[in-house]
């Protein structure tokens, strides 16, 4: 059976671990494991590349593919992490793993995928020259697997890539990749746009709904790499594959460019996205639970408490009696409460699902809540308050 691997490089032979599923019939995708140490290449000089124009015999479209290389390699970086794992013996047994990004400003701010630097406790950049520089975390939305991290690039001029838009992309448009797959730096990989908006979940249990599918060749050490089309232009960021194996059979995907733009001003300012929540302890219904609980239906978001006070509250969100509760797994659902159909016109069955429907909102929005309330169907406008870091309240 094929499994999804986020395509992060750790180590020139890691292996794909197994596979798995959240939440059928989305599949997840498996990390790599085990790893070995990845030496940046000393600084060194460059060769500027020619024009297409200037070299005979390319044909018209391996002039543009060749013109988007030329004009984008030296803003395309190799990041590696370091983190310290500890053996049977406790000894501390430092880590590392690559993955590529995109230098998307002239301060050195680089956009890659969350899971490139997730767990990191040091992180380094190194740029088309060899040249090595340490890096911070700007910011991490682990929701669309996208994170930015700076280099101080200490008055040195940066190349950089150019933005386009995922919202106007067509299969069969054509897709470039770049990014460093098994350590080889700035290989250029062509293919068209496969599909559109396919829903993969991440290992930490969010679903990104509207990846692009390509078949340009992605191999581990391309997440964090930009997808570009014909002009140029990054559309997506390169962040998973389909493999049976760990290698590339032609399936794989990116985030698309459009929610990395959206969430970018957020992570620059706040190191998070500000989104939308309600304030309630929402407990997603599935059969057992509707039927050891006697739930008028099958799925949908019981609303087992509201926050006294909240937008929720003050809105007429119910929750459930204190004194008719279940208890699953360690923990207590209140009964009778109000329960979530749908948010904002989509359907949530799952607690993927309500988060799914909130993830591009912000505080302060109002949302139309469509509730089932004693055997009646009504709807709620309500406020929305800033989601917590933990999820609940």
């Amino acid at each position: 059976m094929a499994a999804l691997v986020r395509i992060s490089f750790v180590g020139l032979l890691a292996a794909a671990a197994g596979s798995g599923c959240l939440l059928l019939p989305v599949p997840r995708q498996t990390p790599y494991s085990d790893t070995m140490p990845v030496q940046a290449m000393p600084q060194q000089e460059v060769e500027e590349l020619p024009p297409a124009d200037e070299i005979p015999g390319l044909s018209s479209d391996e002039k543009a593919v060749y013109e988007v290389y030329r004009q984008n390699n030296r803003a395309v970086v190799n990041i590696t992490s370091v983190s310290v794992r500890y053996n049977w013996f406790l000894q501390p047994v430092p880590q590392e793993g690559t993955g590529s990004g995109s230098i998307i400003d002239a301060d050195g701010h680089v956009l890659t995928n969350y899971h490139v630097i997730k767990g990191a406790e040091r992180l380094f950049v190194t740029l088309f020259d060899g040249s090595n520089y340490q890096a911070e975390v700007i910011g991490a939305d682990p929701e669309n697997d996208l994170a930015v991290i700076r280099i101080n690039p200490d008055g040195r001029e940066l190349a950089s890539i150019r933005f386009g838009t995922s919202g106007k992309l067509v299969v069969g448009q054509k897709a470039i990749a770049l990014g460093n797959p098994f350590g080889l730096e700035r290989t250029l990989t062509t293919g068209v746009v496969s599909g559109l908006r396919r829903p993969l979940s991440t290992p930490e249990g969010f679903i990104i709904r509207e990846l692009i599918q390509t078949d340009a060749a992605i191999n581990p050490g391309n997440s964090g790499g930009p997808l570009l089309n014909l002009r140029g232009e990054m559309i997506g960021i390169n962040t998973m594959i389909l493999a049976p194996a760990g290698g590339n059979i032609g399936i794989g995907f990116a985030v698309p460019v459009d929610t990395a733009k959206r969430v970018i001003p957020d992570l620059l300012e706040y190191g998070k996205v500000q989104r939308g929540w309600i304030d309630i302890q929402p407990v997603p219904i599935y059969p057992a639970l509707a039927q050891r609980a006697s739930l008028p239906v099958s799925r949908g978001i019981l609303v087992s408490q509201v926050k006294r006070g909240s937008t929720a509250d003050q809105a007429g969100v119910r929750g459930g009696d204190t004194e008719n509760y279940v208890v699953v797994g360690g923990n207590t659902i209140y009964l009778g409460g109000d329960i979530i159909l749908s948010i904002g016109g989509r359907p949530v069955s799952t607690l993927m699902d309500y988060l799914g429907a909130l993830e591009n909102t912000k505080p302060g929005d109002t949302v139309v809540l469509e509730i089932l309330r004693n055997g009646s169907k009504t709807t709620l406008n309500i406020t929305l308050s800033e989601r917590p870091r933990s999820l609940g309240w």
